[in-house]
């Protein structure tokens, strides 16, 4: 089939009528929907442009059809996306590849048209045709305009062909292989029948075939398609693909041309060049090797050297040359056969060397801990600690930082033990020979011993913490030198690597050309700088090594000068704090970071230090604590030794710069406990003095009276006690506060002692505030509850043995609670501004305090009120509108009346009384307008309301010549019933 077709120009439709023929003259507005890609390979802008290339153009040609456009793929002809209908393939799918198409003869039943035929038509649609063309260039053509629709008439078409296809087949991860998707193309349950099932089986896999081929042919139409869309790019990119291949193989030659012309010049003009270079480099190697045995000749007496230097406990001396000698095997003699073993000599005595610095660095943190406070230096031997320290970081040997620490904790606890053994031998009663033990000697002294005691250690630890400090300060500036130094090292080497920034590319360049020529003389361009670089080690610390002079020749000197410069400058001399001078070099292994990490060890050392006297301090605190001696103490003895604690919390902190926690937390325990036993006290003292307390006024001591007036100028606190000598006062009926005057019982004067020592306490006691305020809240409830449970709850008459509570016992009550309740804000106040913000929450325990103690007033109150309620509905329900008047009735109640004034006329301020009296007056009239009700006498004017009225008028009279009721208003209308 493919011999019987050419390549002739793809037809495309020109209109719906079925008609194809071939375009020829292309446009640009043929091809506006087709982007082509850019040129590769563009021309030179001068010279001949088909010098390289004498095909047809890319870029000139690209909207011309010429033969190239005919190169078309054989199955993209003959499944031609843009056909209307696919007649091509048409046979070729039904009868197979062999079909060949022939051309179809024309009939014998049409006659043959010639153009004569058509010459009537055309006289008559000249004219017109030549007004068409007139403005044809005015109007375009139609199928311009259609071109839009129609491709996108064909693209919805090969778009509805694809949506036939299954989506399985689309997918990205689409595999035979898989089962699931083999099965779901091939559904074998449709052939596994047998017998009479298979022909149908036949057709089925027929019909199965089909459809595959179907999609076969949609999906390569669809892709034949976008092929013919982006043809014109495939050719574009063909073409400047063919001219790009042109200019490398031009350019091929001319690189192959350049290299032999390097090659001729190389072989003219160096050769001799490199001849020189090479007698130089015999030269020097003969320098070098008489230098390399010079060096072997010093390096032989390296270790007796580092056997004298340790005589004389000069490590870090001995280190050096161990450690230069080491750095000069490794890089000047490696590989002499002599100095096999002797690397290994000298790794194991650095070894050796490290274990003695950790001795002698153990044995001089001993001494110099252990030494007698009463010392002034306050550094011991501070030369040998800064050779020491220096030389265990050279070693990088860190821990000895924790050596430190375990004798700083061995001598802490030494200190303690010397503190006790020397005061117990200056106390007399206590006998060492029956108490033996420490702890148990210590329990058997007073709290003024045991206080001087506790004193004592402090200032021994306050000295020992000083002497730490300074010690570690001459350990921080050594370690602080050390990274001082290497950071100025950096600094200097950079700025050295940016004043000559291109040498050691110039070295790099030339070394790597002669090695290009197979020679290894890379070493004679670095002696071209120092021409006897063997001459000394390339580090600045062989001079260690050199006991002979250079080499005679002037370029040996030259170099032994720039050397030993070299060292000078890299070898600097510092001063510590204490004076001492140490020289530091640049051979420290250990990093910046290692160097910070150090210093931050150090501080935190600091720190456990005082740690580790808190320790100390809370375990002697404890010891004495065993036998509940702490709880013991009265509040004075219990202030001075937080205020003790307090002071040696800040000194250390002070002194270490961080505040330790566990001396405070120690005596925040003891605190504690301390409250536990304060608060039961006064809770134990309050309950007593309300069981025996049989609620009556008491008088007012003046001390009472002076105390309250100091709380109402602002002194929260108990007085200083009075000299007996002073005049005695006489006390008073009423406790006097802000003008008013409040009767109370004496166990509310008590009370109020009790609260300013409470905050007396949380004053001296800082610490303790939260558990304070609680204790106190508390104790303030039990009052309230108790006294409610003696006085409404009649609990007085078993437990003090009172024959009843009376009306003055219930107003003195209230009073007493009024007078608390006007005290909780002031205590709030002061418990307020010594709390920390978040703290404040537990404030709202007075607001719960006050609310329950103005209902239990309230209560009071009412049960005042229900005491006459009950009394009028007793004499009321008895009550008879007849003469004589005023009536038995009436004088019963005015004379209860009157007993209820004078219960409280002293008790209760006027504004309370008149309260009272208008609630009790109340219930009287609902009493009695129930009564007048009940007898239906009415407000007629009759003579009934006559001995009514003279009966609330004798009433109304009685009640306002009481004391304090003369302005009172009854309203005494209110017990007759409105009119209707």
């Amino acid at each position: 089939m493919a011999s019987s077709h050419s390549s002739p120009p793809v037809p495309r439709p020109s209109s719906s009528d079925g008609i194809f023929k071939k375009k020829v003259d292309s446009s640009a507005k043929q091809y506006k929907h087709v982007r082509s890609l850019p040129d590769v390979c563009p021309k030179e802008p001068t010279g001949d442009s088909r010098s390289l290339c004498d095909g047809p153009s890319v870029v000139a040609d690209q909207h011309k059809w010429t033969v190239y456009n005919s190169k078309v793929n054989l199955p993209a002809a003959l499944n031609d996306p843009r056909l209307a209908k696919r007649e091509s393939d048409f046979f070729t799918k039904t009868w197979g590849l062999d079909f060949v198409e022939t051309e179809v003869m024309p009939s014998f039943y049409l006659p043959h048209i010639t153009k004569e035929h058509f010459a009537p038509y055309l006289q008559v649609t000249t004219q017109r045709e030549k007004i068409h063309e007139k403005f044809k260039s005015v109007c375009p053509a139609k199928d311009d305009i259609d071109t839009i629709p129609i491709l996108s008439n064909n693209h919805d078409k090969s778009r509805t062909d694809l949506e036939q296809v299954p989506k399985i087949f689309m997918k990205p991860d689409f595999a035979l292989d898989d089962p699931l998707t083999f099965n779901a193309v091939l559904p074998w349950s449709h052939f596994s029948g047998a017998g009479s099932k298979g022909s149908r089986d036949v057709a089925s896999s027929r019909l199965l075939q089909e459809k595959l081929s179907h999609y076969l042919d949609v999906v390569e139409v669809n892709i034949v398609h976008q092929i013919s869309l982006r043809s014109e790019a495939f050719f574009h990119a063909m073409t400047s693909q063919h001219e790009l291949q042109d200019y490398l193989r031009n350019t091929f030659q001319a690189v192959k041309v350049l290299r032999d012309r390097i090659a001729q010049i190389d072989k003219v003009m160096c050769k001799g060049s490199l001849n020189i270079l090479r007698q130089a480099l015999t030269r020097n190697n003969s320098i070098k090797l008489y230098n390399k045995m010079k060096l072997m000749a010093t390096v032989h007496q390296t270790q007796p050297t580092v056997q004298l230097l340790l005589s004389t406990s000069e490590f870090v001396g001995a280190l050096d040359l161990i450690a230069t000698t080491q750095e000069v095997l490794q890089q000047e003699l490696q590989g002499i056969h002599s100095f096999r073993h002797l690397g290994s000599q000298l790794c194991e005595l650095e070894k050796l060397i490290d274990k003695m610095m950790i001795a002698d660095f153990s044995t001089y943190a001993r001494s110099d801990l252990d030494r007698p406070l009463e010392d002034e230096n306050q550094v011991l031997e501070e030369e040998r600690l800064v050779s020491l320290v220096f030389g265990l970081l050279k070693q990088r040997k860190l821990d000895f930082l924790e050596i430190y620490s375990e004798e700083m904790m061995s001598a802490a606890k030494n200190i303690v033990k010397q503190c006790v053994i020397s005061t117990i031998s200056e106390i007399e009663e206590i006998d060492t020979e029956i108490v033996v033990k420490l702890a148990d000697q210590m329990r058997l002294m007073n709290f003024h011993q045991w206080f001087e005691l506790l004193k004592c250690i402090f200032v021994n630890f306050i000295f020992f913490l000083k002497r730490v400090k300074a010690t570690l300060s001459v350990i921080r500036s050594v370690v602080l030198l050390v990274l001082d130094r290497n950071q100025k090292t950096k600094v200097l080497d950079g700025a050295l690597a940016d004043r000559n920034p291109g040498k050691s590319f110039n070295t790099v360049t030339e070394v790597g050309y002669l090695t290009h020529e197979g020679m290894f003389i890379s070493d004679a361009f670095s002696e071209g700088e120092q021409p006897s670089v063997g001459a000394e080690p390339r580090n600045p610390r062989t001079s260690y090594l050199s006991s002979e002079p250079c080499g005679s020749d002037s370029t040996s000197e030259q170099e032994c000068t720039t050397e030993s410069s070299s060292s000078r400058e890299q070898t600097s001399s510092s001063v510590t704090p204490g004076g001492v001078e140490i020289t530091i070099n640049e051979d420290m292994k250990l990093t910046d970071l290692e160097l910070g990490r150090v210093a931050n060890n150090i501080q935190e050392l600091l720190y456990n230090a005082s740690d580790v006297c808190h320790d100390r301090c809370v375990k002697f605190l404890m010891a004495r604590a065993k036998d509940g001696f702490l709880e013991k103490l009265n509040s004075s003895e219990f202030v001075a030794l937080s205020r003790s604690v307090e002071l040696f919390v800040q000194e250390t902190e002070e002194l270490c710069g961080r505040r330790s926690m566990s001396l405070r937390g120690a005596l925040q325990s003891q605190a504690n406990r301390f409250v536990n036993r304060f608060h039961e006290e006064r809770k134990t003292k309050l309950s007593l003095l309300l069981d025996n307390e049989r609620w009556k006024q008491a008088e007012v001591p003046a001390e009472f009276q002076d105390l309250v007036n100091s709380v109402a100028d602002g002194r929260i606190s108990l007085p200083e006690k009075r000299a007996t000598g002073t005049e005695e006062r006489k006390p008073a009926d009423y406790l006097i506060v802000d003008g008013q005057k409040y009767a109370v019982v004496g166990t509310v004067l008590l009370l109020i002692r009790i609260f300013l020592e409470y905050c007396q306490c949380v004053d001296d006691i800082p610490s303790i505030i939260t558990d304070m305020l609680t204790r106190l809240s508390e104790l303030i409830k039990q009052f309230n509850s108790r006294s409610c449970q003696l006085v409404l709850g009649a609990g007085a008459l078993q437990v003090v043995g009172l024959k009843t509570i009376t009306t003055k016992n219930l107003a003195l009550v209230s009073r007493c609670l009024q007078l608390i309740v006007h005290y909780i804000p002031i205590i709030r106040a002061h418990f307020e501004t010594r709390l920390q913000p978040k703290q404040y929450s537990i404030l709202r325990h007075f607001d719960h305090i006050t609310k329950d103690y103005n209902d239990h007033i309230a209560e009071i109150s009412a049960k005042l009120v229900a005491i006459m309620d009950s009394l009028f509905e007793k004499v009321l329900s008895k009550y008879e509108v007849k003469a004589p008047m005023p009536s038995t009735c009436f004088r019963n109640v005015c004379k209860q009346m009157t007993k209820m004034d004078e219960a409280i006329f002293d008790l209760l301020p006027e504004e309370q009384t008149h309260m009272l009296f208008l609630r009790i007056n109340a219930s009287f009239k609902l009493h009695l307008k129930k009564q007048l009700a009940r007898l239906n006498v009415v407000n007629d004017g009759g003579p009934q309301h006559g001995l009514v009225m003279a009966d609330v008028a004798f009433y109304t009279g009685n009640i306002q010549a009481l004391k304090t009721l003369k302005n009172l208003d009854l309203n005494m209308a209110e017990i007759w019933e409105q009119k209707r």
